[in-house]
């Protein structure tokens, strides 16, 4: 876990001692600061990753603290520090910018877990500036998977570790979802980069044509071969190998792909002889691989050799905290490639794209963006530029779109907290994992909202 820079604000002598030697002996580098003007000054003139800020001191109180802070640096994360039973105040500070609150008397191993998520978080970030300053190096736009969101932060980190290894990797997610970008992103941030990734979809071809588009084949193989052909395998030789839908592939071609995974030799068609390539295979499936297997269409062994690592992109719908990013880069990107000045999108209109749920993914959604700017008539784009209405689909509560967009930021908020309770069996502590929030934030929102657990 990553040691952190802390800097303990707090009034009461004893109570800051107690937790500084506690947060040292847990590895942490910490500073104090006995009020508020001190911990302003503080943080002018060094780094902090935390501060555990007290609420209620003489002179500046937290709150005017916590401003001051994020108006120095906003990437420094705070924990407010609350006498029990002031939810009131805590809730006020977490609206100004602080991430979690506490409250006293603090029990120590309460502090602990709480350091620590923050820790795990401010790593994720930092590996994720790292991702995209080698994404710089290597020539791969980072624009092409726009993200913010927990999960595909910490999607695109394992990515970065996967990609330097020689290791297969099985993509799985819905269509849509961007399996290709992400291989492909794999690949540029391998050894491998200087030579081709070559794709192939195993669904869109017959058997007999994929078993010579894969391996090639020798003139006279079958009816219609009048020359040799080099095949995919031949191709992608010293690169990668991206096979989409591979959940399609016919027996025969099964037992063919095992034998290159085992030997890293293939045949061509019409040929015994044996051809040694050096080929990376990443696959991808929008279907349930371990059914095919348990059914008998998909060999278990071949299964396993393609899942040496496995990775799964979520649909639209579950990391709906990166729409506002997707559509202010699509927008960016169609005015630009169509020649025209669009100044943004109308309230009623982002509100509408918002709560919508992509059943397409990511592919549908530029579809749509693609469609707005081309027809939009004025200087941003509307509702009457959508291919739907208020009211067309369940993404829009009470069927209206009347209403604040706070409105319906909280609306969509509510009914993602509700579906991760569910899920989770209203199990607190996963479906605030799976929501990427600590639980005392996920128990303030429950409370918020109202919401049974």
């Amino acid at each position: 876990m990553q040691k952190l820079h802390i800097l303990i604000v707090e009034d009461g002598r004893s109570q800051r001692e107690m937790l500084r030697d506690f947060l040292i002996s847990e590895g942490h580098r910490v500073m104090e600061a006995e009020n508020g003007e001190a911990a302003v000054t503080t943080v002018a003139n060094h780094h902090f990753d935390l501060i555990l800020l007290d609420y209620k001191m003489p002179g500046m109180d937290g709150l005017a603290v916590l401003k001051e802070v994020k108006r120095i640096n906003h990437e420094i994360d705070v924990v407010i520090i609350t006498a029990y039973g002031t939810i009131e105040t805590a809730v006020e500070a977490i609206k100004a910018g602080a991430v979690d609150y506490i409250t006293k008397p603090i029990e120590l191993d309460e502090l602990l877990i709480l350091v620590d998520r923050v820790a795990e978080r401010r790593g994720l970030i930092r590996e994720n500036d790292l991702l995209k300053q080698e994404l710089g190096k290597t020539g791969v736009t980072a624009e092409k998977i726009i993200y913010k969101s927990a999960r595909m932060v910490e999607l695109m980190n394992m990515a970065s570790r996967v990609a330097p290894s020689r290791a297969t990797v099985l993509i799985s997610g819905e269509s849509g979802t961007g399996k290709e970008l992400l291989a492909r992103l794999i690949h540029q941030l391998s050894p491998r980069a200087a030579r081709p990734i070559v794709v192939v979809n195993c669904g869109a071809l017959q058997e007999n044509l994929l078993e010579s588009e894969l391996f090639g084949h020798e003139k006279g193989a079958y009816t219609g071969a009048g020359s040799r052909r080099i095949g995919r395998f031949e191709e992608a030789d010293g690169g990668t190998l991206f096979l989409d839908e591979i959940g399609e592939l016919s027996p025969a071609v099964q037992v063919k792909l095992l034998r290159f995974l085992q030997e890293k030799e293939i045949s061509r068609l019409g040929s015994n002889a044996s051809i040694s390539v050096d080929v990376r295979i990443i696959s991808a499936t929008n279907r349930d691989l371990e059914a095919r297997v348990r059914e008998g269409a998909f060999r278990e062994d071949l299964f396993y050799r393609l899942k040496v690592v496995a990775m799964s992109l979520p649909p639209l719908r579950e990391r709906k905290e990166d729409l506002p990013l997707l559509l202010d880069h699509y927008l960016e990107k169609f005015a630009a490639e169509n020649g025209k000045s669009l100044r943004g999108i109308t309230a009623e209109a982002r509100d509408l794209l918002l709560k919508y749920d992509y059943p397409g993914n990511i592919r549908e959604l530029v579809n749509i963006m693609e469609r707005a700017v081309v027809i939009a008539r004025n200087d941003y784009i509307t509702v009457s530029d959508l291919p739907f209405r208020p009211g067309s689909f369940s993404g829009a509560p009470g069927g209206s779109s009347a209403g604040t967009l706070r409105d319906s930021v909280e609306e969509l908020e509510k009914r993602l907290i509700g579906e991760a309770m569910a899920k989770t069996a209203d199990n607190q502590t996963k479906a605030a994992e799976f929501l990427g929030m600590s639980e005392r934030m996920l128990r303030y929102k429950l409370k918020k909202y109202d919401l049974k657990n």
